[in-house]
């Protein structure tokens, strides 16, 4: 075998943009000479799976991250890791056992996903927040030190906040009809939204790093190019569409519902609280593009724009 760096979760939302970015890094430099890439998935036969499997240095697995072990890590030649987390209740159990595999297999470094920057704390309303923040608290201890790791802190993903705008797009121009245009965005209030891929290119270009002691222990904020508001992305549907948005809800949550009502009531009350309080910092102003770390903007400064992110939900 070889080096191998691991990419959990390798079809996922910013996980396929790290193997497709770390293929081609790998491939047109000498950093990490004679590394190769295992990217993770629930099911190899996908047809994001069977892409990334075409890319040079890349082998797919069906398997889960929450069944990897330190003997599969050894087995497997991994030095290098990338995780990005669920956000069900679970999550700090599951991820938390993912890092002591790491470690246990004296794998070198960890670059994983969190959430909105300004949330990370330990006395955030909402409990994923708070689960991040003990993920990282876990990583600081000394207990795992010979784990290096970095956190990047996305404050809001473009196809999370304009799904329902690509729907409504998609629905009037097939009907004719519209349906309430409901934007997790406050109408006035500017946020730095960043495609998934951009993430995905930081995560890649981190894990490439001859020596990532630099960014060891370092929490990176991630935004956008560009700030946008509620107010602009409705303005952006009404240029699709070629006429006005009838009905807007600003602030709106409602998805968690969704969410909630397929777990059993013990959990429900968990996830609820992403409703009331998961976008609290987008609201208050805290997520702008101007928060983007500085490292960020030197290693792999986000390209892609809030056009750019409806464009590609348009089509699929």
């Amino acid at each position: 075998m070889a080096p191998t760096i691991l990419v959990a979760g390798a079809t996922g939302n910013t996980g396929r943009n790290t193997v497709e970015t770390l293929s081609k890094l790998l491939n047109t430099s000498s950093t990490l000479p004679g590394h190769r890439i295992i990217a993770l998935t629930r099911s190899s036969q996908s047809q994001a799976a069977q892409k990334l499997a075409t890319l040079p240095g890349v082998q797919v697995l069906e398997k889960s991250w929450l069944d990897v072990t330190p003997a599969w890590l050894r087995e497997h030649e991994v030095v290098r890791a990338f995780i990005a987390p669920h956000f069900q209740p679970t999550q700090f159990a599951e991820e938390s056992a993912f890092h002591l595999a790491l470690l246990q297999a004296g794998v070198q470094y960890v670059v994983r996903i969190s959430t909105a920057a300004p949330n990370v704390r330990p006395d955030y309303p909402a409990y994923y927040a708070r689960s991040h923040w003990a993920i990282e608290a876990l990583l600081s201890s000394p207990e795992f030190s010979a784990l290096q790791w970095t956190s990047l802190q996305p404050n809001g993903f473009t196809n999370f906040s304009l799904a329902s705008a690509a729907e409504l797009i998609k629905q009037y121009r097939k009907t004719g009809e519209q349906h309430t245009l409901r934007l997790m965005l406050a109408p006035d209030v500017p946020v730095g939204l960043i495609h998934p891929d951009d993430v995905g290119n930081m995560a890649a270009h981190l894990l490439v790093q001859e020596d990532p002691s630099r960014h060891n222990r370092a929490k990176y904020v991630l935004n956008g190019p560009e700030d946008v508001t509620g107010e602009q992305i409705v303005k952006m549907v009404e240029q699709h569409i070629g006429t006005r948005v009838e009905s807007v809800s600003y602030k709106d949550m409602s998805i968690i519902d969704a969410v909630a009502a397929a777990l059993p009531p013990e959990l429900k009350r968990l996830i609820l609280s992403l409703k009331e309080h998961g976008a609290l910092s987008m609201w208050e102003g805290k997520c702008s593009a101007s928060t983007t770390s500085r490292e960020v903007l030197e290693l792999a400064p986000p390209t892609r724009t809030v056009a750019d992110g409806l464009r590609d939900l348009l089509e699929e």
